[in-house]
Parts: C-alpha cells; sequence; structure tokens
C-alpha cells in the first residue's frame, strides 16, 4: 500500500500522513507545537537506522516533559509512531520510531527538525 501525504498548511512538508486521526482543523496546530520544540529545545537531529531518528534535546525538566506530553498526544493520533524519551547522564534525547509504511513520514519529520533547529542556532 502506498502511503499518501496530505497537507496540512502551507508550510507542514507533507509530513502529516492520511492515517493520521487528529481532526483536519487541529493537524497546524500540532505542526506548530512540534516546530516550536523543534526550534526551542532540539540541538541535534540524528538518524539511527531505517524508521529510526534521535533528536538530542535540551537537557532541562520543563523540555523533557514538554517533550514527553507532545509525544504521548501524537501517538494518540498517529499510533504508528513509538517514541522514547530518555533523560541520561545529563543529556536528554527523543527517540522516534516507525514502521516500514511510515519511513517517508519519518524521514520528512526529521527533516523539517533539522532545519527548524539549525535556522533556531546563531
Amino acid at each position: 500500500m502506498e502511503l499518501k501525504q496530505v497537507s496540512t498548511g502551507p508550510d507542514d512538508d507533507g509530513w502529516t500522513p492520511q492515517a493520521c486521526t487528529l481532526p483536519t482543523a487541529e493537524r497546524p496546530l500540532r505542526v506548530a507545537e512540534f516546530d516550536a520544540l523543534f526550534a526551542d529545545a532540539v540541538t541535534a537531529v540524528r538518524p539511527d537506522g531505517p524508521g529510526r531518528v534521535r533528536l538530542e534535546l535540551r537537557a532541562d525538566p520543563l523540555v523533557a516533559g514538554r517533550a514527553a506530553e507532545l509525544a504521548a498526544r501524537e501517538t494518540g493520533c498517529c499510533s504508528f509512531f513509538t517514541f522514547t524519551l530518555t533523560a541520561t547522564g545529563g543529556a536528554l534525547e527523543l527517540q522516534a520510531r516507525v514502521d516500514e509504511p511510515h519511513i517517508e513520514v519519518l524521514d520528512a519529520m526529521a527533516a523539517r527538525a533539522t532545519r527548524i533547529s539549525a535556522g533556531a542556532r546563531p
């Protein structure tokens, strides 16, 4: 089955898949929440094999809570995502995983995170 991307707004990069159950009107808000996390907290984006990416985050308890809450809500509408938040040794990381039919979605999200986080740094 071919994954068809849908556009949720003028600048979503098509990473919201058709399988998403979030109401269409709420999708731009969710994209904006991810964009804010990418801009404010992501310090590096590291591919970790097919269907996996690691987002290195600022090691801050508020960032950890925000990332966990956003990840939990995202799995509610896009159950193909698996997020793992790890805090260890003064570092904070959010790993995102998807199954093979959704790799393009993850790749688009990782590209967006890379672009937005890089633009946020001086």
